[in-house]
This record gives structure tokens, sequence and C-alpha cells, in this order.
């Protein structure tokens, strides 16, 4: 299938996610996860990685027909078994200064015909046993970026009525093109994106709101904003220093809500991809922070299992600012993948909040972050809300409004 991807634009995807998407340093290990359909851009981002000067560069590569094998073949104990060996060597890893990267290209569909009971089993053993290894992540200790890669089966979901050649082909130029690698100066045009999007931050940490009020079709929401909460987007340093941007593509600014602050009404505004299934048109009401009523058109018993994760699992843990004419929402595509999607519209995130979003957050103990409305759990699961037709206000502590979204874009 790599013929049907141009060789120069993958050793351009490569060169960028070395240089800004992990900003990898002299003598820095990495450990690199990805699936076989990746395995053309892998060897160009572990050359990449080694001409930067990376000390060792470990690579784990996932198969889908392997991850089936297991849900067509395994005991019904197996899911609730998860390679604790494996995530414990990655959290060592991670605290001796490893830099992370994922590169997606999997199937977003592939769990869709197995038992959710099974998926969802499966997933919270994955995450409890992760977990270690994930609060480095979250807490950005190290310097992590994730990547794409077209996938035959990801491109056939989003293209079905192209020939296999023609959807992968559509889908590496739509990949290219969000990722900004198809400009003359991929490394430069992302500090150009990167400075816009901080300066997006620097004036929403001024104002210094309290809450964002939500209003738009099948949506009246009011999120509170965790105390000493900080706006993020784009590129940022890691508690190690090292500059780096964790999401090519990303066009978010985002923070952390408070957990025991929203309330209201929602209705998400593109469907969810979630451990391959489609969890379609979203609505819940959300009380003391915690959502109390859902529903779904498709994949309700995914999403249920989803929110009964843990306690952490039904309340928000990340709120984010997307325009509405961000490149990936003005593609018109429905990529099936998260880091995809939440690019294009505003969003929410159930679960795991991210500590870099609030104030000292790196020196704060769980109890301490909770005390200021950040949110914990296994899971952190983003779902879009925002269109062409939301508004948000900020509200600031005295209660005086401010435009901060009008009809989907910055006020």
């Amino acid at each position: 299938m790599t013929q049907t991807i141009d060789p120069a634009m993958i050793a351009r995807m490569a060169e960028l996610t070395v240089r800004t998407g992990l900003n990898l340093q002299e003598g820095q290990n990495l450990i690199l996860s990805a699936n076989v359909e990746a395995l053309p851009l892998v060897r160009q981002v572990v050359a990449a990685a080694y001409r930067a000067g990376a000390g060792h560069v470990s690579t784990m590569l996932s198969d889908d027909q392997v991850t089936l094998a297991r849900y067509e073949n395994a005991n019904d104990a197996s899911f609730d078994v998860a390679p604790n060996w494996l995530y414990n060597g990655m959290a060592a890893a991670y605290a001796d200064g490893t830099a992370r990267l994922a590169i997606l290209s999997e199937n977003p569909m592939l769990l869709a015909q197995q038992d959710p009971a099974k998926v969802s089993r499966a997933g919270k053993a994955n995450s409890k046993a992760y977990k270690p290894a994930g609060q480095h992540i979250s807490n950005f200790e190290i310097n992590w970026s994730i990547v794409s890669y077209p996938g035959l089966a990801w491109a056939k979901q989003m293209f079905p009525d192209l020939e296999d050649d023609a959807a992968v082909s559509r889908l590496a130029d739509a990949i290219f093109a969000a990722s900004r690698v198809d400009n003359a100066d991929p490394v430069a045009a992302w500090a150009e994106h990167n400075a816009a999007l901080r300066a997006r931050t620097k004036w929403l940490n001024a104002q210094r709101f309290s809450a964002l009020h939500y209003t738009g079709p099948g949506t009246d929401l009011t999120i509170g904003l965790a105390d000493d909460h900080l706006w993020a987007g784009g590129s940022a340093p890691a508690k190690n220093g090292v500059v780096c941007n964790p999401n090519i593509p990303t066009e978010e600014v985002f923070t952390t809500p408070h957990a025991q602050r929203v309330e209201g009404v929602v209705r998400a505004s593109k469907p969810l991809a979630h451990q391959g299934n489609l969890i379609e048109n979203i609505e819940v009401r959300f009380e003391n922070g915690r959502i109390v009523d859902s529903k779904t058109t498709a994949g309700q018993t995914v999403f249920q299992n989803l929110i009964a994760t843990d306690e952490g699992a039904a309340r928000l843990g990340e709120v984010a600012l997307v325009p509405h004419s961000s490149p990936i929402s003005q593609s018109g595509l429905l990529f099936y993948n998260t880091l995809f999607d939440e690019n294009a519209a505003s969003h929410i995130a159930l679960g795991q909040c991210y500590s870099e979003c609030i104030k000292d957050g790196g020196k704060l103990t769980e109890d301490e972050i909770a005390a200021k409305g950040g949110n914990s759990s296994l899971i952190h699961v983003d779902w879009m809300i925002g269109s062409g037709e939301t508004d948000i206000d900020g509200i600031t502590a005295s209660g005086v409004r401010v435009p901060v979204f009008r009809r989907g874009e910055w006020a």
C-alpha cells in the first residue's frame, strides 16, 4: 500500500514528528508504538530519531488480526488481564526520561462486532495496569507526541466508495494537510501555528474565568473551571524542560474544568469512535459535575460502560476550544479518530484531568489537585460538542459575562 503514499511526504512527516512533535534530545531514549501497517513511517521515524542523536529507540508493534485473535479465542478470564510487567517497564523508562511516541493507523471499528462487555473489561484492565505509566504522560513529565499514518481499514471507513489504493491516498492527503506536512516548510508552519495558539491561551489566562457557558442546539451547559486553572495549547515545555507538540495535528486550547461544578445539558456535534464502536448523538445531563442522565442513538451500552468505569468517568477532566473554521472542520471529513475529530470542534473529555493545567500542578498531591476541582479516573475520552451554531460566554468570579465564541468562532 506504500506505493499510493508519497515517500517524500512520509519522510517529511517523520522529520516533523521527531523535531517538532517530540523535539527529541541528544542521548534521549524513545518508546514508539504503532500498528504494523504504519511500518513505512516507523522506519523513517526511527532513522530520523537516530539522526537527531537518540540513545535507543524501542518499537512496539500491534496488529489487527492479533488483537482480534484474543476476542475470538480467549477464555472469559482473559479479559480482566493486562500486561502489568510491560507498563511497569514503561513507567520506569519514563521516570528515567525516555520520550514517548504513538503512531495511530488502526481500524477505528475493529472491535465493533465484539462483545461490548468484553471490550469494556479489557479496556478497564488495560487502563488500570497502564496508570503508573500514564501518569507520567498526564502530568507532562516527559516530552511525548501522537501522530498518524493512513491504514487501509481506517481509509475504507472514511471513503467506502473508493478503491483501496484511492481511499488510502485520500486519507494520506488529509493527514498530511491537517498535520501541515504539505507546507513548503512544515517546521516553520508549526512554529507560526504554535505562536497563534499561545496568543489565545495568553488572553484566556488573563481573563481568569470562573466558568464557561455553552449554548447551541440541544445544549445549555455551564462548566465551572478548576481553581488556579491554566489554559494550554500547541507546543509547551514538559517538566523535563523539553518543548514538544503532544498532538499533531492540534487546533485546540484547553484547560481543566472543575469536576464538581458542571450543570446542564449538552448534545454531541459529532459521533465518538471508542474501542471499535461508534457512539452517535450523545446527549447527557450534568448535575453537580456528574452525568445523571444520558442517551445515544447508537452505542448506548458502550457509552454506559464507559461512564461506569469509575467515579471520575462520569465527570469532566478537560474542556477545549476549537473554532468551527479549523482546517479539519472545513475539510468536512469525519475521521472516526479522536486525534483528528477533536480538532474539528470544541470538545469536552470525560475522566482524568491534566495536572499541567493547574498552577503548580506538578508539585501537588492527587488530593490537592482534587481540592482545586481536578478529576481523577482511569479513562480520558474526548467528545465533540461544538459547531457553527455554538455560543460560549466566559463568566468571571463576579458574574460578568464575556463573549468567547459566537457562532462557532472566536468572538
